[in-house]
Protein backbone atom coordinates (compact mmCIF):
# COMPACT_ATOMS: atom_id res chain seq x y z
CA UNK A 1 0.00 0.00 0.00
CA UNK A 2 1.34 3.55 -0.73
CA UNK A 3 2.04 5.94 2.00
CA UNK A 4 1.15 9.26 1.66
CA UNK A 5 4.27 11.28 2.21
CA UNK A 6 4.26 12.63 6.55
CA UNK A 7 5.62 16.04 7.93
CA UNK A 8 6.33 16.30 12.08
CA UNK A 9 6.06 19.94 12.82
CA UNK A 10 7.91 20.54 16.53
CA UNK A 11 7.52 23.81 17.97
CA UNK A 12 3.90 25.88 17.43
CA UNK A 13 4.76 29.28 18.08
CA UNK A 14 4.48 32.22 15.17
CA UNK A 15 7.18 30.28 12.84
CA UNK A 16 5.78 26.97 13.38
CA UNK A 17 2.45 27.35 13.16
CA UNK A 18 3.35 29.45 9.39
CA UNK A 19 5.02 26.41 8.59
CA UNK A 20 1.73 24.77 9.09
CA UNK A 21 -0.39 27.26 7.09
CA UNK A 22 2.28 26.88 4.25
CA UNK A 23 2.17 23.02 4.37
CA UNK A 24 -1.04 22.83 4.04
CA UNK A 25 -1.17 24.54 0.69
CA UNK A 26 1.73 22.39 -0.62
CA UNK A 27 -0.16 19.88 -1.59
CA UNK A 28 3.17 17.34 -0.62
CA UNK A 29 1.48 15.82 2.44
CA UNK A 30 -0.78 13.37 3.25
CA UNK A 31 -0.05 13.85 6.95
CA UNK A 32 0.91 16.58 8.84
CA UNK A 33 1.26 16.12 12.97
CA UNK A 34 1.81 18.93 15.47
CA UNK A 35 3.96 18.68 18.24
CA UNK A 36 4.67 21.30 21.42
CA UNK A 37 5.59 21.26 24.35
CA UNK A 38 1.82 23.13 24.76
CA UNK A 39 -0.10 20.42 24.03
CA UNK A 40 -3.53 22.53 23.78
CA UNK A 41 -1.67 25.28 21.75
CA UNK A 42 -0.34 21.74 19.34
CA UNK A 43 -4.50 20.25 19.52
CA UNK A 44 -5.94 23.66 18.63
CA UNK A 45 -3.60 23.97 15.48
CA UNK A 46 -3.62 20.92 14.23
CA UNK A 47 -7.70 20.69 14.48
CA UNK A 48 -7.82 24.29 13.14
CA UNK A 49 -6.41 23.46 9.96
CA UNK A 50 -7.60 19.66 10.17
CA UNK A 51 -11.48 21.37 9.95
CA UNK A 52 -10.19 23.87 7.01
CA UNK A 53 -9.93 20.64 4.79
CA UNK A 54 -13.67 20.79 4.66
CA UNK A 55 -13.24 23.68 2.26
CA UNK A 56 -13.39 22.21 -1.42
CA UNK A 57 -9.85 24.59 -2.18
CA UNK A 58 -8.14 22.78 0.24
CA UNK A 59 -6.83 19.06 0.03
CA UNK A 60 -7.69 16.12 1.88
CA UNK A 61 -5.30 16.01 4.37
CA UNK A 62 -5.06 14.32 8.02
CA UNK A 63 -3.92 16.68 10.60
CA UNK A 64 -3.62 15.82 14.00
CA UNK A 65 -1.69 16.97 17.57
CA UNK A 66 0.86 13.69 18.66
CA UNK A 67 3.76 12.96 20.10
CA UNK A 68 7.54 11.91 19.72
CA UNK A 69 6.15 8.66 18.78
CA UNK A 70 4.83 10.36 15.15
CA UNK A 71 8.61 10.72 14.04
CA UNK A 72 8.66 7.01 13.40
CA UNK A 73 7.34 7.09 9.95
CA UNK A 74 8.31 10.57 9.43
CA UNK A 75 9.46 12.04 6.04
CA UNK A 76 10.49 15.00 6.99
CA UNK A 77 10.80 17.07 10.70
CA UNK A 78 10.45 20.73 10.58
CA UNK A 79 11.70 22.19 14.13
CA UNK A 80 11.23 25.40 15.09
CA UNK A 81 10.91 24.85 18.73
CA UNK A 82 12.11 27.33 21.68
CA UNK A 83 11.61 31.14 22.27
CA UNK A 84 12.53 33.59 19.70
CA UNK A 85 14.17 37.17 20.48
CA UNK A 86 12.66 40.02 22.38
CA UNK A 87 11.74 42.99 20.14
CA UNK A 88 13.71 45.76 20.64
CA UNK A 89 13.11 49.42 20.73
CA UNK A 90 13.54 51.45 17.54
CA UNK A 91 16.80 50.55 15.40
CA UNK A 92 18.03 48.16 17.76
CA UNK A 93 19.15 45.25 16.63
CA UNK A 94 18.77 42.00 19.47
CA UNK A 95 21.53 39.19 18.54
CA UNK A 96 19.90 35.53 17.86
CA UNK A 97 23.25 34.42 19.45
CA UNK A 98 21.96 35.23 23.29
CA UNK A 99 19.24 32.55 22.81
CA UNK A 100 21.92 29.57 22.55
CA UNK A 101 22.06 28.49 26.08
CA UNK A 102 18.93 28.34 26.50
CA UNK A 103 17.42 27.21 23.07
CA UNK A 104 20.07 24.41 22.90
CA UNK A 105 18.54 22.84 26.10
CA UNK A 106 15.27 22.65 23.87
CA UNK A 107 17.19 20.77 20.90
CA UNK A 108 18.30 18.30 22.92
CA UNK A 109 15.06 17.81 24.52
CA UNK A 110 13.65 18.02 20.84
CA UNK A 111 16.32 15.43 18.95
CA UNK A 112 15.99 12.92 22.25
CA UNK A 113 12.49 12.79 21.10
CA UNK A 114 13.36 12.35 17.51
CA UNK A 115 16.26 9.72 17.58
CA UNK A 116 14.14 7.58 20.22
CA UNK A 117 12.40 6.80 17.39
CA UNK A 118 13.65 7.65 13.98
CA UNK A 119 17.57 8.04 12.27
CA UNK A 120 15.12 8.06 8.86
CA UNK A 121 13.25 11.45 8.62
CA UNK A 122 15.20 14.68 7.33
CA UNK A 123 15.58 17.12 9.62
CA UNK A 124 15.08 21.01 8.87
CA UNK A 125 15.71 23.17 11.48
CA UNK A 126 14.45 26.77 12.25
CA UNK A 127 15.41 27.27 15.69
CA UNK A 128 18.06 30.10 16.72
CA UNK A 129 20.66 31.16 16.77
CA UNK A 130 20.64 28.43 14.07
CA UNK A 131 24.12 27.83 12.99
CA UNK A 132 24.79 26.93 16.57
CA UNK A 133 21.73 24.99 17.38
CA UNK A 134 22.36 22.61 13.64
CA UNK A 135 25.66 22.45 15.24
CA UNK A 136 24.41 20.60 18.33
CA UNK A 137 21.81 18.71 16.68
CA UNK A 138 23.94 17.36 13.71
CA UNK A 139 27.21 16.36 16.39
CA UNK A 140 25.82 15.19 19.39
CA UNK A 141 23.34 12.31 18.56
CA UNK A 142 25.05 10.53 15.98
CA UNK A 143 22.32 11.30 13.11
CA UNK A 144 23.21 9.81 9.79
CA UNK A 145 25.22 12.39 7.64
CA UNK A 146 23.15 15.44 5.39
CA UNK A 147 20.06 14.32 7.17
CA UNK A 148 19.74 17.48 9.42
CA UNK A 149 20.49 20.65 7.73
CA UNK A 150 19.26 24.32 8.76
CA UNK A 151 16.96 27.08 6.85
CA UNK A 152 20.46 28.79 7.45
CA UNK A 153 20.65 31.69 5.00
CA UNK A 154 17.91 30.81 3.12
CA UNK A 155 15.90 33.50 4.47
CA UNK A 156 18.56 36.26 4.26
CA UNK A 157 18.89 35.39 0.73
CA UNK A 158 15.43 35.77 0.23
CA UNK A 159 15.84 39.71 1.56
CA UNK A 160 19.33 40.20 -0.96
CA UNK A 161 17.21 39.43 -4.03
CA UNK A 162 14.03 41.16 -2.83
CA UNK A 163 16.15 44.31 -2.22
CA UNK A 164 18.21 43.84 -5.32
CA UNK A 165 15.28 43.39 -7.60
CA UNK A 166 13.98 46.30 -5.94
CA UNK A 167 16.56 48.46 -6.71
CA UNK A 168 16.68 46.87 -10.22
CA UNK A 169 13.24 46.82 -10.83
CA UNK A 170 13.25 43.28 -11.75
CA UNK A 171 11.41 40.03 -10.46
CA UNK A 172 13.50 38.67 -7.44
CA UNK A 173 13.15 35.52 -10.19
CA UNK A 174 15.77 37.19 -12.12
CA UNK A 175 18.22 37.26 -9.61
CA UNK A 176 20.69 34.37 -8.76
CA UNK A 177 23.08 35.09 -5.95
CA UNK A 178 23.54 34.01 -2.04
CA UNK A 179 23.83 35.19 1.46
CA UNK A 180 26.71 33.11 3.45
CA UNK A 181 27.58 32.33 6.51
CA UNK A 182 25.25 32.98 10.03
CA UNK A 183 22.00 33.11 9.86
CA UNK A 184 22.61 36.54 11.93
CA UNK A 185 23.90 40.08 11.57
CA UNK A 186 27.55 38.29 10.48
CA UNK A 187 25.54 37.43 7.39
CA UNK A 188 27.24 38.53 3.90
CA UNK A 189 26.70 38.86 0.56
CA UNK A 190 28.28 36.56 -2.22
CA UNK A 191 28.30 39.41 -4.49
CA UNK A 192 31.45 38.50 -6.98
CA UNK A 193 28.88 35.63 -7.84
CA UNK A 194 25.37 37.38 -8.05
CA UNK A 195 23.91 37.98 -11.18
CA UNK A 196 20.67 39.79 -12.67
CA UNK A 197 19.39 37.62 -15.55
CA UNK A 198 23.06 36.42 -15.94
CA UNK A 199 24.70 39.73 -15.97
CA UNK A 200 27.17 40.70 -13.19
CA UNK A 201 25.14 44.15 -11.50
CA UNK A 202 27.95 46.48 -13.54
CA UNK A 203 26.80 45.35 -16.93
CA UNK A 204 23.13 45.32 -15.85
CA UNK A 205 23.75 49.27 -14.58
CA UNK A 206 23.47 48.47 -11.14
CA UNK A 207 25.83 50.18 -8.41
CA UNK A 208 26.29 47.60 -5.12
CA UNK A 209 28.55 47.87 -2.56
CA UNK A 210 29.05 44.85 0.06
CA UNK A 211 29.32 46.43 3.10
CA UNK A 212 26.24 48.39 2.03
CA UNK A 213 23.90 45.63 0.98
CA UNK A 214 25.07 43.46 3.72
CA UNK A 215 23.55 46.07 6.36
CA UNK A 216 20.57 46.83 4.12
CA UNK A 217 19.73 42.75 4.31
CA UNK A 218 20.36 42.73 8.28
CA UNK A 219 18.21 46.39 8.29
CA UNK A 220 15.48 44.44 6.47
CA UNK A 221 14.99 41.68 8.29
CA UNK A 222 15.48 44.17 12.03
CA UNK A 223 12.66 46.44 10.26
CA UNK A 224 10.03 43.82 10.54
CA UNK A 225 10.91 41.99 13.54
CA UNK A 226 11.08 45.98 15.58
CA UNK A 227 7.80 46.12 14.15
CA UNK A 228 5.21 42.97 14.88
CA UNK A 229 7.86 41.52 17.08
CA UNK A 230 8.77 38.54 15.49
CA UNK A 231 9.30 37.33 11.54
CA UNK A 232 7.50 34.03 10.58
CA UNK A 233 6.51 34.54 6.66
CA UNK A 234 10.09 34.34 4.76
CA UNK A 235 11.39 31.55 7.03
CA UNK A 236 8.33 29.42 7.19
CA UNK A 237 8.12 30.06 2.96
CA UNK A 238 12.10 28.26 3.09
CA UNK A 239 11.60 26.04 5.43
CA UNK A 240 8.38 24.03 2.66
CA UNK A 241 11.11 25.03 0.18
CA UNK A 242 13.70 22.95 1.33
CA UNK A 243 10.85 20.47 2.42
CA UNK A 244 9.93 20.17 -1.09
CA UNK A 245 13.40 20.00 -2.36
CA UNK A 246 13.59 16.89 -0.03
CA UNK A 247 10.34 15.16 -0.94
CA UNK A 248 10.05 15.52 -5.04
CA UNK A 249 14.76 15.08 -5.33
CA UNK A 250 15.05 18.41 -6.82
CA UNK A 251 18.87 18.41 -6.53
CA UNK A 252 18.37 22.38 -6.07
CA UNK A 253 21.44 24.42 -4.45
CA UNK A 254 20.60 26.33 -1.45
CA UNK A 255 22.27 27.86 0.96
CA UNK A 256 21.58 25.50 3.50
CA UNK A 257 23.32 25.35 7.34
CA UNK A 258 25.44 22.26 8.12
CA UNK A 259 28.63 21.51 10.00
CA UNK A 260 31.50 22.20 7.51
CA UNK A 261 34.20 19.45 7.09
CA UNK A 262 37.32 20.96 5.57
CA UNK A 263 35.28 23.73 3.27
CA UNK A 264 37.52 26.94 3.40
CA UNK A 265 39.89 25.10 6.03
CA UNK A 266 36.86 24.78 8.70
CA UNK A 267 36.13 22.41 11.01
CA UNK A 268 33.91 21.92 13.79
CA UNK A 269 31.37 24.72 12.89
CA UNK A 270 28.11 24.71 11.32
CA UNK A 271 27.33 27.67 8.68
CA UNK A 272 25.54 28.15 5.69
CA UNK A 273 27.30 27.54 1.84
CA UNK A 274 25.25 26.88 -1.26
CA UNK A 275 24.39 23.12 -0.82
CA UNK A 276 22.37 20.61 -2.87
CA UNK A 277 19.08 19.41 -1.47
CA UNK A 278 17.52 16.18 -2.29
CA UNK A 279 15.59 12.81 -1.09
CA UNK A 280 18.82 12.44 0.73
CA UNK A 281 18.70 15.91 2.41
CA UNK A 282 21.73 18.19 2.01
CA UNK A 283 23.87 15.73 -0.39
CA UNK A 284 27.03 18.17 -1.04
CA UNK A 285 28.07 21.48 0.21
CA UNK A 286 29.79 23.75 -2.49
CA UNK A 287 32.54 26.21 -2.07
CA UNK A 288 32.52 29.17 -4.47
CA UNK A 289 35.68 31.30 -4.80
CA UNK A 290 35.72 33.91 -2.68
CA UNK A 291 37.47 37.76 -3.28
CA UNK A 292 39.25 40.01 -0.42
CA UNK A 293 36.23 40.78 0.78
CA UNK A 294 34.41 38.13 1.01
CA UNK A 295 36.96 35.94 3.11
CA UNK A 296 36.99 38.58 5.59
CA UNK A 297 33.58 39.03 6.07
CA UNK A 298 33.88 34.85 6.12
CA UNK A 299 36.57 35.43 9.05
CA UNK A 300 34.04 37.82 11.28
CA UNK A 301 31.19 35.15 10.45
CA UNK A 302 33.35 32.82 11.52
CA UNK A 303 34.10 34.90 15.03
CA UNK A 304 30.40 35.78 15.58
CA UNK A 305 28.92 32.03 15.38
CA UNK A 306 32.31 30.58 17.72
CA UNK A 307 30.92 33.15 19.45
CA UNK A 308 27.69 31.72 20.14
CA UNK A 309 28.96 28.30 20.49
CA UNK A 310 31.68 29.48 23.34
CA UNK A 311 28.04 30.39 25.41
CA UNK A 312 27.04 26.03 25.29
CA UNK A 313 30.35 25.96 27.73
CA UNK A 314 30.49 28.78 30.37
Amino acid sequence: MVQPHKLVIIGLGHVGSNVLVDAMKTDLFGEIVTIDKDKALAHGEALDHHQATGVHSMASISVRAGGYEECADADVIIVAAGPSMVAGAGDEKPDRAALAPHNAQVIREVMTGITAHTRDAVIIMITNPLDTMVYVAENEFDYPAGKIFGTGTMLDTARLRRIVADRACVSPLSIQGFMMGEHGLSAFPLLSHLTIAGMTPEEFGLDLDPDELASAVVDAAYEVFNSKAWTNAGIAQSAIAMARAVILDERIILPACTTLHGEYGLTDIALSVPTLIGAGGALKRFCPTLNDWEHVALRKTVTAIQQAMDTLHP
